[in-house]
């Protein structure tokens, strides 16, 4: 009787071990969703200012139509990403047409003088740095989340349940990547 007594607690230390684990696990998966969602408003938040920063560069620079069209292209790429990875490489692309973009505008004295480009620079420059913030939040739980399903013995819980990790929002590397925020400053 004693045996069973003692068999019976541990299955019901088992079955509380693995629903605490689970929602764990739910928890984990949770944060990493809401961290992605944080990035996707932040960078909403720059493409919103991009058309602005182009229209008013195309006051002051018509001939620069070939880096105004490139910005332009870059971010609807970046607008159309999805995974993680597709998102870093197409953000990676508008950084480095934004960065073109800012050279031009060094051409144009009455165009750094310019209230409004001023603003859109310090806006910018805002965003980037919610994004950075951002994407250190959203890699943080991806981190916690991948620890959680590689160890022993919550591996086992995540493998019956079929949970899986996710992927990190990386910067790229080679040619266009971007190891650094845009500079936005003159």
């Amino acid at each position: 009787m004693t045996l069973l007594y003692i068999l019976l607690a541990v299955l019901v230390i088992l079955v509380l071990y693995a629903i605490f684990v689970y929602n764990r696990f739910v928890s984990l998966g949770k944060r990493s969703e809401e961290a992605w969602a944080d990035i996707d408003v932040q960078l909403k938040r720059r493409y919103d200012l991009i058309p602005n920063l182009v229209e008013t560069v195309k006051g002051y620079a018509a001939h620069e139509q070939k880096t105004l069209a490139e910005v332009t292209e870059m971010r609807t790429r970046a607008m159309n990403a999805t995974a993680p990875h597709e998102k870093a490489e197409a953000e990676n692309m508008l950084s480095g047409a934004l960065k073109t973009l800012f050279a031009v505008s060094e051409n144009y004295p009455d165009l750094k003088a310019n209230q409004n480009f001023l603003e859109l620079q310090r806006e910018l420059t805002d965003t980037e740095d919610k994004i950075q913030a951002a994407r250190r939040f959203y890699n943080g739980n991806v981190r916690d989340l991948g620890i959680a399903l590689q160890t022993f013995p919550s591996n086992i819980i995540a493998g019956m349940f079929g949970f899986s990790g996710r992927e990190y929002f990386e910067l790229g590397e080679g040619e266009g990547a971007a190891r650094e925020p845009v500079k936005v400053s003159f």
